[in-house]
């Protein structure tokens, strides 16, 4: 019987370096559904988002949130992803409020969305794409109504 070389063997240190989800412990999975809840959280958190979703999903969501007993408003409404098992692409659908620089809050969307959801699960994300779904007009008049938290 032939000894498997060391290039072949699997050595747990190596493993966990190129792993965080995989120890001789055994597999950590993240499922879709947190990782969605966490980009949602992570992109409420800058200024200058309004609210999320598309147009019908907004609509849909402000139904549900008028049902007696329903859980409120969805922390991962407008949020799309991917998850394999050590990687995540992220989709997201924004309203932005009307002034700010799409560009530049785009790029503070991603880096925080990268960072807490890479912090929180230990996936790499591969990609934040974000689609600017509307743009949020206050009424003169009227008291705006609080940001998305």
């Amino acid at each position: 019987m032939s000894q498997p070389d060391q290039a072949t063997r699997s050595r747990p240190a190596e493993r966990a370096s190129s792993d965080p989800l995989s120890s001789d412990a055994g597999r950590i999975s993240v499922s879709q559904s947190v990782v969605s809840k966490i980009a949602g959280v992570a992109c409420r958190e800058i200024s200058g988002v309004h609210d999320m979703g598309t147009t019908g999903g907004r609509t849909v969501g402000a139904i549900r949130e008028r049902i007696p007993g329903s859980s409120g408003p969805s922390v991962s409404q407008g949020v799309g992803v991917e998850v394999g098992e050590t990687q995540a692409a992220i989709d997201l659908d924004i309203v932005v409020e009307y002034g700010i620089s799409i560009a530049e809050l785009g790029r503070s969307i991603q880096r925080n969305v990268k960072q807490t959801v890479e912090r929180m699960t230990g996936l790499e994300v591969t990609e934040v794409n974000i689609n600017v779904d509307d743009v949020y007009l206050p009424d003169e008049g009227q008291e705006t109504p609080p940001r998305v938290s």
